[in-house]
Order: C-alpha cells, then sequence, then structure tokens
C-alpha cells in the first residue's frame, strides 16, 4: 500500500527559495541603481543568450508572443500570407499570424509530437510565406527535413522555441535554424523570470537592426522614430533575473535529464503509455524535457487515480489543439492530432522533484494498469 504523498504538477515558490539571499542582492542592487528599461543588465543578459545559443543577435521582448509578431513582420507577412503552422501548440504560436492579417495554415504533428515535416509539404500553396515550427517540451524539430523543404519553395523559416530553449538537432540550437527564433521566459519555463519575458534572435543584420527599433516604438539608436513600432521591451529586473538563471542554467537541463531518464526506465514497458523519446534515444536530439507529455490510453481515468494520490497533471492548453477551439473558427480535418490530444497527459517535470518524488509518480502509476 502506498503512502499518500503530495506533489504539485509545478512548485512555484521553489524558483525563488533556494536563491532567495542571491537574487534579492541583484534585484536590490538593480532598484538601487534606478535601472528599469533598456539599461546594462538587460543587455548583458542578451549578450549572454546570443553567446549560449551561438547567434550574432538576441533582443529581450516583453513576451513570446509579441516576439513571434515582431519576427513574422520582419518575414514581410501580411494580408494573403499562408503561414504554416502545427495545431498542437498554445495559441500564442497563431495569434501573431493572425494578427498580421495572414492565414494560420494548422498541419499535423508526427508521433514525437512536434510538427509533422510531411504534413508541412503538402499544405503548401502558392500563398504561403513562412513556415513556423514550433519547438515543443524541450524538443528541436526535424530541421533538416523542414529547412529543406523551405529551400525547395523559397519559403523563410521563423521559429517558435518558447518551449525549446537549450534543446539541439544535430549540435545546432532550437531558434537559430531560421529567419529568427522566439522565446518565452515564463515562469515556468526551464528557464523563467518573475513574470512575462521573451526574446528575438536572429543572425540576419537587416532583422536585427529593425528589432532593436520594432520593439521600443520604431526608435533608432538616437532616439528619432524612423518606422512603425510597438512596445516590447523586456524589462532590466527580469534581465537581470535571467542573467542570474542562465548561469545555472546547464545544471538544471540536467537534472530535467536525469528526471527524464527515471520516468523512461520505469514507464517505457508499461501497457498503454506512449512515451516521449527517453533522454538519449536519438543522436540527432539533445533534449531539455521542457515538460514531460506522453500519451495515455485511458488517460482519464489515470489521470483521475494519481490525483487520488496527491500526485497533480496537466493537459497541456486545457487539452487541446488550435484547431479544436470551436470559437476561432478552424474548419480542419486533422485526425491523428485529435487522437493524441485525447490522450496527452503531462507528469509533473521541473528540478524541485526529487527521486522519490519521482519514483513515488512511477509507483501510482504502475499500480494503476495493475490493478487495470
Amino acid at each position: 500500500m502506498l503512502t499518500r504523498r503530495q506533489i504539485p504538477f509545478f512548485n512555484y515558490p521553489a524558483l525563488f527559495a533556494p536563491d532567495e539571499q542571491e537574487l534579492m542582492a541583484l534585484m536590490r542592487d538593480v532598484l538601487s541603481r534606478g535601472a528599469y528599461i533598456l539599461q546594462k543588465d538587460l543587455k548583458e543578459f542578451e549578450a549572454a543568450l546570443a553567446k549560449y545559443l551561438n547567434v550574432k543577435h538576441a533582443f529581450g521582448m516583453a513576451d513570446g508572443t509579441n516576439a513571434i509578431v515582431l519576427a513574422l513582420r520582419a518575414a514581410n507577412v501580411g494580408p494573403g500570407d499562408e503561414v504554416i503552422v502545427p495545431s498542437h501548440t498554445f495559441i500564442a504560436s497563431v495569434y501573431p499570424i493572425k494578427s498580421l492579417g495572414a492565414t494560420p495554415v494548422l498541419v499535423e504533428c508526427g508521433d514525437d509530437h512536434l510538427i509533422d515535416p510531411k504534413a508541412v509539404e503538402a499544405a503548401i500553396t502558392k500563398r504561403t510565406k513562412v513556415i513556423l515550427p514550433v519547438h515543443l517540451n524541450g524538443r528541436t524539430c526535424n530541421m533538416a527535413a523542414i529547412q529543406d523543404i523551405a529551400t525547395r519553395h523559397g519559403l523563410q523559416i521563423v521559429e517558435d522555441a518558447a518551449q525549446g530553449l537549450g534543446s539541439t538537432f544535430r549540435g545546432r540550437h532550437a531558434g537559430t535554424f531560421g529567419l529568427a527564433g522566439t522565446f518565452s521566459f515564463y515562469p515556468a519555463k526551464s528557464l523563467g523570470c518573475f513574470g512575462d519575458g521573451g526574446a528575438l534572435v536572429t543572425n540576419d543584420d537587416q532583422v536585427a537592426e529593425k528589432m532593436e527599433m520594432w520593439r521600443d516604438h520604431g526608435r533608432n539608436k538616437d532616439g528619432v522614430v524612423a518606422d512603425w513600432g510597438t512596445n516590447c521591451r523586456l524589462d532590466n529586473l527580469q534581465a537581470a533575473v535571467l542573467s542570474y538563471k542562465l548561469k545555472k542554467f546547464d545544471a538544471a537541463v540536467a537534472r530535467r535529464r536525469e528526471i527524464a531518464g527515471l520516468y523512461d526506465r520505469r514507464l517505457r514497458k508499461v501497457e498503454g503509455l506512449m512515451l516521449p523519446p527517453g533522454p538519449d534515444a536519438h543522436p540527432d536530439h539533445y533534449d531539455v524535457f521542457q515538460n514531460y507529455e506522453m500519451q495515455a490510453v485511458r488517460r482519464d481515468e489515470l489521470r483521475a487515480y494519481l490525483e487520488q494520490y496527491g500526485v497533480r497533471t496537466l493537459l497541456q492548453w486545457g487539452g487541446r489543439a488550435v484547431h479544436q477551439f470551436d470559437k476561432l473558427g478552424f474548419n480542419v480535418n486533422l485526425p491523428k492530432t485529435t487522437l493524441m490530444t485525447s490522450r496527452f497527459i503531462m507528469l509533473p517535470m521541473n528540478t524541485s522533484l526529487s527521486d522519490e518524488d519521482v519514483s513515488y509518480i512511477c509507483d501510482v502509476i504502475e499500480q494503476f494498469h495493475a490493478k487495470a
């Protein structure tokens, strides 16, 4: 008989408590200097992020959604254009397309829960302008296939790497394959701040020049308005927090991969479960396990059983892909994604988990299936 434990899906206080002294000191430093907007702390974080990702330019943004809007704008997306994007994603990947007057074309995901390159190619029309792959759950898409498609059809790539920071495909970081890549630093992300935050990265000097202006009301380096822009700056306090956390990011990723390995070893052979690829399942991929999203044939029963034993789980985006939100008006048949969304369940995955927590979660899952 299992002794009941209480395991939250995500432990938000644990983002602060272990480093409280250091975080309070750095925030006090920023605040005492009155350094709130576009100060040295932001520049230092942008330089550190660019170095980490091996890109020429990185820009702190207010959030990941607005970063995608500006990236698509840099790709000259507008009315009459189509942008191919997976339906298995958050609405924040799709809204930027609509906001520019373009048409989002939703396509299937593959067995790895990421955009299916074959579905991408099948969806291309004369109006297609951009492919927008989404690097979900800490795994980079098959960018070799997507780059090949984009090259053959003369298309741009804009990457949504909100959940992909640190993951790589063939040694190259998510967010660095296309015209621009975008990131989110929402608190629950593998690199999270204490509010909303995001970034845009690019190797294109012209795109970088536009980002410098567009995120700051269209003002150039002389402070003169030279184009239409918006207010999309990452504030200095959050940048300082992110700089501090980026220094510990590799250790955090290593721990996430350890937890994923524990799940994989215990649950891989459980009938009725379809796990994500293990940490070392494929040499092309280095996964950081932002989330641990698996499929369960008896998903709702399993989730209720875990809840009885104090284990909180999550259905990403309420258990719906974008095409399943009726009010959005999509009329598209995506049977594979639809089936998967009826099976998706996310187990706790964060660095506050102990090995004992993970073992307990696996015990409960094994007990559920043994009784079944």
